[in-house]
């Protein structure tokens, strides 16, 4: 059995979640069975692949190329070549952890994970040259229809594959990413240790997450300016997470006309290593998106033990289930009191941290890269 895996998706400069899920799920599936073959195909005209440690598994061969992408995809939707599996001396199955468009030859199988369909729902929170992208350039219409088989990793995602592109429910196997296992609360020590080293306040909103007007932030500013009109808390402070995306410059402006701008913190990076760390220094985890396929954050701050608020919309309350509070995204003044119920009521927020321990417990690469396998070696004894 060879199965290929595209992993262009790495050798981006900016971390996102689809670059997460195909890390994450990449150093749990490979090692899982040594006797099947798994070739990787890279390609990028100037970019390069980080050194992980599963590329040196004897059951693990990378086939690197420096074609430029763009050409790939190009040459991929006009004349159907080349054949990637072809370029790679052959495979068996061809799996896409996102739908980068991808010529295959007719004795390939194709597996194909979709994360979420938020270029349909809202195209007016993407630019120009990203609608083209995802609608156009990839094609994800044409590669949902001849997807041997379809990963959703969520329900959501599931029935927006169904509704909008009138795929067969039965092509489509939801498997639920993971969280890692380091993705844990630090101790009262490390806590402590860790806010005095970086200069945390005592007090602060965390909101991880890429600055894009998806995520809605400039929502959570309003909510924020809200809770401290309404609250005396002098040292409560809002402290958001994220590189930049795109359509950005509103955020920037929410957060220059707040009157509390001196109290919103804004990093543009920090280490996997330390997230655990503003998680679980962090009185709340604010996450008020407008759509998401997953969403990572919020789990990782139950994994911590945060309470989390997060938006009643997509696929957020499937994933967090009993264990956060919802909130339409849209209602400034309900997030806003939300965040003051969680910052006063003690014995509600021991309960959503009880609850969010148990939800994040569900979540493992291991069960998602076992799932994963399963999926892909089921595709290829389709006739």
């Amino acid at each position: 059995m060879i199965v290929g895996i595209d992993i262009r998706v790495l050798g981006s400069e900016v971390k996102s979640g689809i670059e997460e899920y195909t890390e994450n799920l990449l150093t749990h599936l490979l090692p899982l069975d040594k006797s099947i073959k798994f070739k990787l195909f890279f390609s990028s005209f100037k970019g390069e692949i980080k050194k992980y440690d599963w590329l040196s598994l004897k059951n693990v061969e990378l086939y690197k190329f420096k074609i430029p992408n763009r050409f790939l995809f190009l040459s991929s939707g006009l004349v159907n070549s080349p054949k990637i599996d072809k370029m790679m001396g052959g495979v068996d199955v061809f799996f896409s952890p996102h739908f980068f468009l991808t010529s295959l030859s007719s004795a390939c199988k194709r597996v194909t994970t979709f994360h979420d369909l938020s270029y349909i729902h809202y195209p007016e929170l993407f630019l120009l040259r990203q609608r083209i992208w995802h609608n156009f350039e990839m094609n994800p219409s044409w590669q949902s229809r001849f997807s041997d088989k379809i990963i959703s990793v969520s329900e959501s995602t599931k029935n927006d594959l169904v509704k909008i592109y009138g795929i067969d429910p039965a092509k489509i196997e939801v498997i639920y990413s993971g969280i890692s296992q380091n993705m844990k609360r630090p101790s009262v020590d490390e806590l402590h240790k860790f806010k005095i080293k970086n200069n945390l306040p005592d007090k602060f909103i965390l909101f991880l997450g890429k600055l894009e007007p998806r995520k809605n932030i400039r929502g959570l500013v309003q909510a924020f300016n809200a809770v401290k009109d309404k609250r005396n808390s002098p040292d409560l402070k809002l402290i958001i997470v994220g590189s930049k995306g795109w359509l950005y410059d509103d955020i920037f402006k929410e957060i220059g006309n707040s009157a509390y701008r001196g109290n919103i913190v804004l990093k543009s990076f920090i280490p996997d290593e330390e997230r655990k760390f503003y998680h679980g220094l962090a009185e709340v985890f604010v996450y008020p998106s407008l759509f998401e396929g997953f969403g990572f954050p919020p789990l990782e701050a139950m994994a911590c033990g945060t309470p989390v608020i997060v938006s009643n919309s997509s696929s957020l309350p499937e994933i967090v289930g009993n264990a956060g509070l919802l909130v339409k995204p849209n209602n400034i003044e309900e997030i806003a009191d939300l965040i003051s119920l969680i910052l006063s009521d003690r014995k509600l927020r021991d309960q959503i941290v009880s609850f969010g321990y148990s939800r994040a417990e569900y979540f493992n690469w291991n069960k998602t890269a076992e799932k994963t396998l399963n999926c892909l070696l089921s595709s290829s004894d389709k006739n």
